[in-house]
Protein backbone atom coordinates (compact mmCIF):
# COMPACT_ATOMS: atom_id res chain seq x y z
CA UNK A 1 0.00 0.00 0.00
CA UNK A 2 3.03 2.60 0.53
CA UNK A 3 4.45 1.55 -2.83
CA UNK A 4 1.48 3.19 -4.19
CA UNK A 5 1.51 5.75 -2.39
CA UNK A 6 5.21 6.35 -3.11
CA UNK A 7 4.52 6.18 -7.00
CA UNK A 8 1.53 8.07 -6.68
CA UNK A 9 4.04 11.07 -4.97
CA UNK A 10 6.83 10.37 -7.67
CA UNK A 11 4.21 10.95 -10.58
CA UNK A 12 2.82 14.38 -9.07
CA UNK A 13 6.66 15.17 -8.88
CA UNK A 14 7.17 14.66 -12.31
CA UNK A 15 4.15 15.92 -13.49
CA UNK A 16 5.01 19.12 -11.52
CA UNK A 17 8.53 19.73 -13.28
CA UNK A 18 7.00 19.15 -16.35
CA UNK A 19 4.33 21.57 -16.18
CA UNK A 20 6.90 23.84 -14.51
CA UNK A 21 9.61 23.29 -17.38
CA UNK A 22 6.65 24.07 -20.03
CA UNK A 23 5.96 27.34 -18.26
CA UNK A 24 9.91 28.63 -18.17
CA UNK A 25 9.97 27.60 -21.68
CA UNK A 26 7.11 29.80 -22.62
CA UNK A 27 7.65 32.81 -20.47
CA UNK A 28 10.98 32.65 -21.20
CA UNK A 29 10.62 32.85 -25.05
CA UNK A 30 8.22 36.05 -24.74
CA UNK A 31 10.79 37.55 -22.60
CA UNK A 32 12.94 37.21 -25.33
CA UNK A 33 11.16 38.03 -27.40
CA UNK A 34 10.03 41.23 -25.90
CA UNK A 35 13.24 42.62 -25.52
CA UNK A 36 14.57 44.52 -28.47
CA UNK A 37 18.26 44.55 -29.01
CA UNK A 38 20.46 48.08 -28.70
CA UNK A 39 20.31 50.10 -31.94
CA UNK A 40 23.96 50.19 -31.89
CA UNK A 41 25.80 51.79 -35.01
CA UNK A 42 27.74 49.19 -36.35
CA UNK A 43 31.70 50.60 -36.43
CA UNK A 44 33.20 50.97 -40.06
CA UNK A 45 36.45 49.97 -39.08
CA UNK A 46 38.01 53.01 -39.73
CA UNK A 47 40.33 54.44 -37.32
CA UNK A 48 41.44 58.18 -37.51
CA UNK A 49 44.44 59.98 -35.42
CA UNK A 50 43.66 63.03 -33.18
CA UNK A 51 45.73 65.88 -34.22
CA UNK A 52 46.70 66.58 -31.11
CA UNK A 53 47.32 63.81 -28.62
CA UNK A 54 48.07 61.38 -31.18
CA UNK A 55 45.72 58.87 -30.09
CA UNK A 56 43.85 56.48 -32.45
CA UNK A 57 39.83 56.43 -31.87
CA UNK A 58 37.24 54.57 -34.24
CA UNK A 59 36.08 57.43 -36.74
CA UNK A 60 32.30 57.25 -35.15
CA UNK A 61 33.27 58.14 -31.38
CA UNK A 62 35.90 60.80 -32.47
CA UNK A 63 34.48 64.43 -32.24
CA UNK A 64 34.94 66.76 -36.04
CA UNK A 65 35.93 69.59 -36.81
CA UNK A 66 36.13 70.76 -40.70
CA UNK A 67 38.44 74.03 -41.21
CA UNK A 68 38.86 75.01 -44.40
CA UNK A 69 37.54 71.91 -46.26
CA UNK A 70 39.26 69.46 -44.30
CA UNK A 71 38.32 67.11 -41.90
CA UNK A 72 39.81 67.31 -38.56
CA UNK A 73 38.95 64.47 -35.60
CA UNK A 74 39.48 64.43 -31.66
CA UNK A 75 39.27 62.33 -29.02
CA UNK A 76 38.04 64.69 -26.63
CA UNK A 77 36.55 68.55 -26.08
CA UNK A 78 39.74 69.25 -24.57
CA UNK A 79 41.81 68.01 -27.76
CA UNK A 80 39.51 70.16 -30.18
CA UNK A 81 39.60 72.96 -27.85
CA UNK A 82 43.71 72.77 -27.81
CA UNK A 83 43.08 72.56 -32.26
CA UNK A 84 41.28 74.94 -32.32
CA UNK A 85 43.52 77.50 -29.92
CA UNK A 86 46.16 77.80 -32.55
CA UNK A 87 49.75 77.88 -32.79
CA UNK A 88 51.86 76.22 -34.85
CA UNK A 89 50.89 72.14 -35.80
CA UNK A 90 54.21 70.79 -34.70
CA UNK A 91 53.43 72.33 -31.38
CA UNK A 92 49.85 70.89 -31.09
CA UNK A 93 51.15 67.75 -30.18
CA UNK A 94 52.69 65.89 -27.12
Amino acid sequence: MWIRGLIRLFYYAVMAYLAWSVYRLFSGARRRGSRRPADKPRLSGTMVKDEVCGIYLPKENALRETIGGQEHFFCSRECRSKFLAGGDPKDRTQ
